[in-house]
């Protein structure tokens, strides 16, 4: 029986496959020679390969807007892009290349969307979808920027206090379109039957006639639905998109202008090679169920707005490691010690035990063992011992001798939300350093990398903790 690591890949999945495959013995990632890439720059680094954010934005507007069509669906399909996802300049004037809208969270988004105008990367035309629970900081930012001019500007609002702010703050003679965050029912099994973020939507009626109708200064543009659990092929999913269908129809009834309807985003990333997720299918189910509620309660359909953040910049980014030695801990376990941080370069790895598409760079044509992966810090919660598809990591066997290439190991569509949550540069647990950061782009049709970040600095770290000044 053959038992290589490319003969275990090859008898496990269908591959090579898209964004995947081996050359030489050294894996490719969309086709980026990584092996390349260590050379030049070393291990650890940070890969962010923009492309691939140009192609998920094309993909999502292609399906929806064939669905439309499909379906002779009357409204229209926009595509916004959560910035919490990531805010590196990079990521986020990439997005805004491909004819995309924007959804920020907090307060400092606001000086990100100011910035992005002041380089003239988006207009005051930009649809800017403002979530989140509101400090007075973040309704005074989304205030100014409205009163500035920024026409599609619109607040959703979170709780019902929130509006009282707008009614003080701004003070435009246009009327203001805004959204309410519905309140979603989140599964028995989740750790809360109800989202903390949104209106609860038995109250979002009442709120509107009291509230909103006949002011003219506001007027109710939008409703926002978005589950924990993301959009999933389940009787719970489309139960819960029903009743917001539903809770829309009766809204349009008495609000003529509502006119759109934000699903948030929800779409799953590949994080194994297993991965099976058919998009298009869901897509024509959503638009199909919503036009079928509207056609029942005889009211014009919705535009359609989604805030994909994972799906747009997730299978982006990826993170390598070179492997320092192996340790054999007992009669069965094998530790693979990394070169850097589980903690602190992947969080959610160990903070919601978030499972990533993780291969070996090279040394594929070498036999293949069941291994831990172990990261630098004392934590003893610095591992990663399970694959998504299999409750397992299996890699090829370490070369020993003088002067053996080392075993290097990414993981891949890390590029949404681990940078955010680990905290970019800053302070780190055993004061591991942030690694370096490399992106590639397209330029006239080849592609280049650059240097973003370089390694952290210790010298930077005794500075933040004050032994240096």
């Amino acid at each position: 029986m053959n038992n290589t690591y490319t003969d275990l890949v090859k008898q496990t999945f269908d591959f090579p496959q898209e964004g995947f495959e081996v050359q030489d013995n050294s894996l490719q990632f969309n086709g980026v020679d990584i092996k390349r890439l260590i050379d030049k720059y070393g291990t650890p680094f940070k890969l962010t390969y923009l492309p691939k954010i140009g192609q998920q934005i094309r993909k999502a507007k292609k399906m929806f807007n064939d669905a439309i069509k499909k379906h002779r669906y009357d409204g229209k399909y926009f595509y916004c892009y959560c910035t919490k996802s990531s805010h590196f300049s990079f990521i986020v004037e990439e997005t805004v290349k491909h004819n995309v809208h924007l959804e920020t969270s907090f307060a400092y988004d606001i000086e990100i969307i100011k910035q992005l105008y002041k380089k003239r990367k988006i207009t005051k035309d930009t649809f800017i979808i403002c979530n989140g629970f509101k400090t007075k900081a973040y309704t005074r930012n989304i205030a100014r920027l409205i009163n500035d001019g920024f026409k599609n500007v619109i607040p959703i609002l979170d709780n019902k206090n929130e509006f009282e702010d707008y009614k003080r703050l701004i003070r435009t003679k246009d009327p203001v379109n805004i959204g309410i965050r519905i309140a979603s029912e989140e599964e028995p099994t989740f750790d809360f039957y109800t989202s903390r973020l949104g209106i609860r939507s038995r109250d979002v009626l009442e709120f509107y006639v009291d509230k909103i109708k006949g002011n003219e200064k506001f007027q109710l543009k939008m409703l926002h639905f978005f589950m924990n659990k993301g959009i999933k092929d389940d009787v719970y999913y489309w139960s819960e998109l029903n009743k917001v269908v539903n809770l829309y129809c009766q809204l349009k009834k008495i609000c003529p202008e509502l006119e759109g309807l934000n699903i948030g985003g929800g779409f799953p990333i590949k994080h194994s090679l297993g991965f099976d997720y058919d998009y298009n299918y869901m897509v024509n189910e959503i638009i199909q169920n919503i036009k079928k509620v509207c056609k029942k309660n005889k009211v014009d359909v919705p535009d359609i707005y989604t805030e994909f953040g994972s799906f747009t910049v997730g299978e982006s980014g990826a993170v390598i490691y070179s492997v320092l030695d192996d340790k054999m801990q007992n009669d069965r376990e094998i530790w693979y010690m990394i070169d850097s941080s589980f903690i602190t370069t992947l969080p959610d790895t160990w903070g919601i035990g978030e499972k990533f598409l993780m291969l070996p760079i090279n040394k594929w044509d070498n036999e293949y063992q069941e291994v831990h992966l172990g990261g630098l810090t004392c934590d003893s919660h610095d591992f990663y011992t399970s694959e998504e598809h299999i409750n397992a990591v299996f890699l090829p066997k370490i070369d020993k001798g003088k002067g053996a290439e080392p075993l290097y190991i990414g993981f891949f569509h890390t590029g949404a939300y681990q940078d955010q949550l680990a905290g970019y540069g800053g302070i780190k647990h055993c004061m591991i350093p942030s690694p370096k950061h490399v992106v590639v782009e397209s330029e006239n049709g080849k592609l280049v990398d650059w240097l973003y970040a370089k390694e952290q600095t210790a010298q930077s770290m005794l500075k933040i903790l004050g032994y240096i000044k």
